[in-house]
C-alpha cells in the first residue's frame, strides 16, 4: 500500500528562509524552516493526505498504532512493541541550516533505556527543560547533502592536529598588538595526558556557561580575537594556517557571543560535505551543523545532551559520560558495494534505518527502460519505507500497487510492496529499516 503523507515545516529559528520550500516546490511560510519530518514521532507526526485509505486515521502514528501489523509487518511490530511501544523506528528529515546548530551528542541504546527509567524514577517530567532523556531510544544519524556544500563539526579531531591549531594560535598572538600568551597557557597545560580532551572539555563547560570574567572567558574573548586578527592578516596577503576553522570560530561568535563551545569547535572535525556525499554520526559523537540542505535519516528519538552553542539545558556530567573522546578521521559514510547505477545504499549498520538515494537522467545510458524508454532503478524493501520525491517524477510500483510521484511528494510504503520499481526522470529518496 502506497500511502500519500504530508508536513509543514519547524519553524527554528536556525532554519533556512525559504531552503525547503525551494527543494520541493512548495510556497514558502514566510517564517524559518529549518526541519521538515517525516514518521510517526509525536514531535511532528506526518498527516495522511487521505484518511479514508486508512481506516479514518488521520495521522501516520495514529494508523500504525490502529494497525501496526499492517503498517510495519509482522516481524517489526512485534519487535517495536516489544522495546518501549509500536512505532516506526526511523524519522526522514529535510534540514535546511542557514545558522550553526547546538553542540550535540547522542546516547546509546543501553544509556538512554537506563537514563530514562533513572528520570523518570526522579519524577522529572517529560517536557521539563532539564530533562536530558525524553525516550528510551538511542539517536544515531546520517545526513546526506542536498546543497552544494554541507557545513559541519563532527567528532574529535587527532591531537597532532590540534596541537598545530594551537601553534597557529600561538603564532597569530606573538603577531598580534597586545599578545596574552597566558589565555593559551590555560588551555593548553589542560591538554595533556590520555584524558587531556575529556578534561579540556569539562573545564570549557564547567567553568564557562557563567559568562564571568574567568579563565574560560578570557581564552575564547582571546581566540576570537585572534580569529578577527588572522581575518585581517588574510585580507593583507599573508597566508593562514587553519584559516577555515578560524572562520568557523568568527562564525560561531557571532550567534553565540562567548560562548566556550567556540574553543571546543577547534578540537573537532571540521567538515565540508558536497552534494551527494554523506555521514554517519554513532552514538557519542559530538557534532553540530553549521549550515546547508540535507537529508537527514535517524533513529526516532528525541535524546539530545548538548554540548554548547546553546542558551539550553547542558548537563555536563552526562555529557562527559555519553562522548566518545577518541580522535577520529571525518565520519564519511560511503555508498554499499552493492549499489547499482543511479541507486545508492547508504547503510550504517543500524537496524533502525538505511538511506536509499534514486536519481535517473533522461540520458542514463545502459540503464534498464521500460515502455517508451524511460528510466527504471528497482530497490527491494526491508520493511516499510518513505520515499520523498525532491525532483522530476516517477511511477512508483511495488507487488500490489502503484502511485505518482512528482517533485514534493512522500507516501508511505507497506513492507509488503516488496521490489520497488521506480519509472521516471528526478531524484528519490527513500529511508526504510536496516537490512
Amino acid at each position: 500500500m502506497f500511502v500519500g503523507i504530508v508536513n509543514t515545516p519547524r519553524d527554528y529559528a536556525w532554519g533556512s528562509a525559504g531552503a525547503i520550500s525551494d527543494l520541493l516546490g512548495n510556497t514558502a511560510s514566510g517564517r524559518p524552516e529549518a526541519e521538515l519530518w517525516f514518521g510517526t514521532h509525536p514531535g511532528s507526526p506526518v498527516a495522511i493526505v487521505d484518511p479514508s485509505q486508512v481506516g479514518g486515521a488521520a495521522t501516520l502514528a495514529e494508523w500504525v498504532a490502529a494497525a501496526p501489523e499492517t503498517a510495519l509487518g509482522a516481524s517489526l511490530a512485534a519487535s517495536t512493541a516489544a522495546s518501549g511501544g509500536v512505532r516506526l523506528p526511523f524519522l526522514l528529515k529535510v534540514l535546511a541550516a542557514a545558522r550553526p546548530l547546538s553542540l550535540q551528542a547522542h546516547p546509546s541504546s543501553a544509556r538512554a533505556l537506563a537514563a530514562f527509567d533513572l528520570e523518570n524514577a526522579a519524577g522529572i517530567p517529560l517536557d521539563a527543560p532539564e530533562r536530558n532523556y525524553r525516550d528510551p531510544f538511542h539517536k544515531p544519524e546520517l545526513m546526506f547533502a542536498l546543497s552544494n556544500t554541507f557545513e559541519a563539526l563532527c567528532g574529535f579531531r587527532d591531537g597532532v592536529e590540534i596541537h598545530r591549531i594551537l601553534a597557529e594560535l600561538r603564532a597569530l598572538d606573538m603577531a598580534s598588538p597586545d599578545p596574552q600568551a597566558a589565555a593559551l597557557d590555560s588551555l593548553e597545560d589542560r591538554l595533556v595526558g590520555a584524558e587531556g580532551l575529556h578534561d579540556v572539555v569539562e573545564w570549557l563547560l564547567r567553568d564557562g556557561r557563567g559568562g564571568d570574567s574567568g579563565e574560560v572567558a578570557w581564552l575564547v574573548e582571546r581566540v576570537v580575537a585572534l580569529a578577527e586578527h588572522a581575518a585581517y592578516l588574510a585580507e593583507g596577503g599573508a597566508i593562514v594556517s587553519y584559516a577555515r576553522e578560524l572562520e568557523t570560530v568568527r562564525t560561531l561568535a557571532e550567534v553565540y557571543p562567548g560562548d566556550p563551545g567556540i574553543v571546543i569547535s577547534l578540537l573537532l572535525n571540521r567538515v565540508t560535505l558536497t552534494r551527494g556525499e554523506a555521514l554517519y554520526l554513532p552514538a557519542g559523537n559530538i557534532h553540530a551543523y553549521l549550515s546547508g540542505l540535507g537529508i537527514e535519516l535517524m533513529a526516532a528519538s528525541d535524546n539530545v545532551l548538548r554540548g554548547g552553542l546553546t542558551p539550553k539545558h547542558i548537563d555536563v556530567d552526562e555529557l562527559l559520560d555519553v562522548l566518545d573522546f577518541s580522535p577520529i578521521p571525518i565520519p564519511y559514510l560511503a555508498p554499499a558495494a552493492e549499489s547499482a547505477p543511479g541507486v545508492s545504499v547508504f547503510r550504517p549498520g543500524v537496524a533502525d534505518f538505511e538511506l536509499v538515494h534514486i536519481e535517473a537522467d533522461a540520458t542514463d545510458a545502459g540503464s534498464a527502460t521500460g515502455t517508451g524508454g524511460v528510466p527504471m532503478r528497482q530497490v527491494t524493501l526491508t520493511g516499510p519505507g518513505i520515499a520523498l520525491c525532491t525532483s522530476g517524477g516517477f511511477l512508483l510500483a511495488g507487488a500490489h500497487s502503484s502511485v505518482r510521484l512528482k517533485r514534493g511528494d512522500a507516501v508511505y510504503i507497506t513492507p509488503d510492496e516488496g521490489t520497488l520499481t521506480f519509472a521516471g526522470v528526478g531524484e528519490v529518496f527513500l529511508a526504510t529499516v536496516g537490512s
